[in-house]
């Protein structure tokens, strides 16, 4: 289990924010090539630099923050009377009945975001993002009415807005996609010479299958600072005869 600060106090602040994502190893290629295009490292907190693309730096501050990801668990401060070490408990145990599986990426357009997404549909990924979701809200503080009212801000359906009172986010269950956040929101003018661009930078990945092989714990440590990546949880190996 590759923990990022294994020293770290068994309770942490309210204030402090939690995050459930699937993220590539850091000694990966996917991870390197997703840090140097958002321009930092999610587990070190270091910059990176940039590939020379005009305006990329603006296009993504806001994925910066949260580093290199896809979102299985969305942000959450942990509730009273639980702690940090409560949760790593029941991620590990979660993972431990998980198994490894490969997905292939290709990049695209998610309602107007650049990200990295997948071609087939995972049963896989969308029972994980599930059992993120349902089995681990024990953990989770009710939102506050402010972070609803964000939540918000984007018009909803009925369903998400039941999935927002229920879970504390809108995006999940049948509503969730599994993605990887390449930019902010963009206008189609500006998106679709990113697409290409981003297609070149992450051809090394493209070309052949990403395992998606745990789920990783980030933290927010105090409102709008960057989410880091604190420890990964494997997934068990697929046996060799899985594997045929």
């Amino acid at each position: 289990m590759l923990a990022r600060d294994p020293t770290r106090s068994q309770r942490r602040s309210c204030r402090v924010r939690i995050a459930i994502y699937f993220t590539p190893l850091p000694s990966s290629l996917l991870h390197r090539l997703g840090s140097e295009w958002l321009g930092r490292n999610a587990w070190t907190g270091e910059s990176v630099i940039q590939p020379e693309i005009q305006d990329l730096a603006v296009m993504t501050e806001s994925p910066r923050r949260y580093g290199f990801h896809a979102t299985l668990k969305p942000p959450f401060t942990l509730d009273d009377g639980v702690t940090e070490d409560h949760l790593k408990e029941a991620i590990e145990r979660l993972c431990s009945q998980e198994t490894s599986f490969e997905v292939r990426p290709r990049v695209g357009n998610m309602d107007g975001f650049l990200a990295l997404v997948f071609d087939q549909p995972s049963g896989a990924l969308q029972r994980i993002a599930e059992r993120c979701v349902t089995e681990l809200d024990c953990f989770r503080r009710p939102p506050s009415e402010a972070e609803l009212a964000r939540r918000r801000k984007t018009p909803l359906t009925i369903r998400q807005e039941a999935f927002l009172q229920q879970w504390g986010y809108p995006y999940v269950l049948e509503e969730f996609r599994f993605h990887m956040t390449l930019s902010g929101q963009l206008a189609p003018e500006a998106l679709a010479p990113l697409v290409a661009a981003a297609s070149f930078h992450f051809a090394p990945v493209l070309s052949k299958p990403v395992m998606i092989d745990g789920l990783t714990l980030f933290t927010e440590v105090e409102p709008g600072a960057p989410f880091t990546a604190i420890q990964h949880f494997p997934f068990q190996t697929p046996s060799p005869e899985s594997a045929r």
